[in-house]
């Protein structure tokens, strides 16, 4: 999910480049969310994995 987040803020600076406004702010919230997803996934996996050690 990380690697789909930085695909889409790389669209939206190449969008930027070409003065394409609305697809790079369109790529710039969707790479915002899919980030916050993970992190919050990445997070939730740790807490598991140090809860079920125990």
């Amino acid at each position: 999910m990380l690697h789909y987040s930085v695909v889409f803020f790389v669209i939206a600076l190449i969008a930027a480049v070409f003065g394409f406004g609305g697809i790079a702010s369109g790529a710039v919230e969707i790479a915002k969310i899919l980030f916050f997803v993970f992190a919050v996934l990445a997070i939730g996996g740790f807490l598991v994995n140090l809860f079920k050690k125990r």
